[in-house]
């Protein structure tokens, strides 16, 4: 027979009056009720803010849609569609081999738990108030512009966010039904970091090699 079980008095039990108790786990469901749910006014201030970008022209030609529940699952089917058929076929060597050190697959569970996803469209063209068809000519560094100033000011709010680009995009104007003249530029995952999360180490170019003084 093996050795017979030791017990040992119980210790760091802390026992609380019971208003207290009531109180601490009170306390305890507002925040991890807090950890998943993101207020809409703090997504809406960030899309205000990401708005006041710079634009060529001034055509703000950003079309931001803001995605929660049930369209989530729908987008995460259809983007690791297409990200299997990235990783299998159309990424080259050389590609796979930059996307390595970040472990990155063709799954993307966090599209359907996050509280939502912003997917950014670019306007191929706009309208002018009499109606007339415009074409941006410069929409795409626009969109840029507006997407990093997004990206700030949700980190700024105190969220975290991871951008997805699966490539074709075409999927997300069928299941938003968005208009022909705008086409996907990036979808921004915005939430809290999961639990004991890890990310990749990622090491940034020195100051020097980004920059130059003239």
């Amino acid at each position: 027979m093996g050795a017979e079980p030791v017990f040992v008095p119980l210790s760091g039990f802390q026992e609380y009056p019971e208003e207290i108790m009531v109180r601490r786990a009170t306390d305890f469901y507002a925040d991890m009720a807090r950890r998943r749910t993101v207020p809409h006014a703090v997504i809406e201030n960030c899309l205000r803010g990401a708005s006041t970008a710079s634009g060529g022209a001034n055509m703000q030609p950003w079309k931001f849609v803001v995605v929660s529940d049930p369209d989530l699952k729908k987008i995460r089917e259809k983007a690791e569609e297409e990200e299997r058929e990235f990783y299998a076929r159309r990424a080259t060597p050389e590609w796979l081999a930059a996307l390595e050190p970040l472990g990155t697959d063709e799954l993307k569970p966090y599209l359907e738990t996050v509280p939502y996803l912003i997917s950014i469209f670019v306007e191929r063209f706009g309208r002018l108030s009499d109606g007339r068809k415009v074409k941006d000519h410069y929409a795409i560094e626009s969109v840029g512009i507006a997407t990093g100033m997004l990206i700030t000011a949700i980190h700024h709010a105190g969220l975290a966010s991871l951008t997805h680009a699966p490539s074709p995009m075409g999927f997300l104007n069928k299941i938003l039904e968005r208009p022909d003249n705008e086409t996907p530029f990036l979808i921004i995952v915005v939430g809290f970091p999961a639990e004991a999360v890890k990310v990749p180490r990622i090491e940034k170019k020195p100051f020097a090699d980004v920059a130059v003084f003239l």
